[in-house]
């Protein structure tokens, strides 16, 4: 009798066939099942919000959660939501400055926070006050101002910078450390902005430079430590663009010169993420 065959081969040499398959399968899956079993377990996130307003979401929001004027519209917050940390600390404040994060701000940081966001140096070389200037005094007053800033941030707030650094390692040895930088206000090639000269705008985008590469500089110097500049994710959402990404002059005063919720969302947000 003539045997039966599958495929062209003997039923015999299939059921072999089919035995050896079996068995390099099995294996494959213990194989599989073994590496999975070995790999490392993916380690929780513990995230620690500090820093100023522009970290707490001044601007962001009409109503805020407490007198820090945090806001759900905050970077630090929308990053939460995404990524649902183990835990999560928001301590950033409105008008913080580098003291008052040190007294203030550092108390969940311990061995186990692995990721901690910050802006922090623009109240202290008084921003608030040279926008203020800039707006309501003359070019030459808007320029002393500009300079007296410049000269502070690259004089006084390196030191400041590195105390709060030096603390937020000491307590959170483990933590990946970004620190962000402060918008560019001003796109200076729309020819006029109402009632603000070209020159103070210019002064103004300068001096937002000079206490960006202060920062970046002293971030350079700490391991962990990473900057990230926003300034180019504002570009074409600035003052006096058609759709700005930053509070004018304003009511209630404290939001001026904040990014608003798309700010927040489309270009602070988008740093963490990148260097997180």
């Amino acid at each position: 009798m003539r045997k039966s065959r599958i495929f062209g081969m003997p039923r015999p040499r299939v059921r072999a066939l089919a035995t050896v398959l079996a068995a390099l399968t099995t294996a494959a899956l213990c194989l599989t099942t073994t590496g999975s079993a070995l790999a490392a377990p993916t380690a929780g996130v513990h995230y620690v919000a500090l820093g100023d307003s522009y970290s707490a979401g001044g601007g962001s929001s009409t109503t805020y959660l407490n007198d820090c004027n945090q806001s759900v519209n905050s970077y630090p917050y929308l990053y939460a939501r995404l990524t649902t940390p183990d835990t999560f600390a928001f301590l950033a404040c409105g008008a913080a400055k580098t003291t008052d994060v040190l007294a203030n701000q550092l108390s969940p940081l311990d061995s186990t926070t692995t990721l901690v966001s910050m802006t922090i140096g623009g109240n202290d070389i008084g921003l608030g006050t040279v926008m203020a200037t800039c707006l309501f005094g003359s070019d030459s007053a808007c320029l002393d101002a500009v300079a007296t800033a410049e000269t502070t941030a690259r004089t006084e707030l390196p030191g400041k910078l590195d105390t709060v650094y030096d603390a937020v390692r000491a307590r959170a040895p483990q933590a990946r450390v970004v620190i962000l930088g402060y918008p560019r206000f001003y796109d200076l090639t729309v020819p006029a902005c109402p009632g603000i000269s070209a020159t103070k705008r210019t002064a103004l985008n300068k001096g937002a430079d000079a206490l960006n590469n202060v920062i970046r500089d002293e971030v350079a110097q700490h391991s962990g430590f990473v900057h990230e500049d926003v300034a180019d994710r504002f570009t074409g959402h600035q003052l006096c663009d058609a759709a700005p990404w930053l509070h004018a002059l304003n009511w209630p005063i404290g939001q001026s010169f904040h990014p608003n919720a798309a700010g927040q969302s489309g270009a602070y947000l988008p740093a963490l993420q990148a260097a997180a």
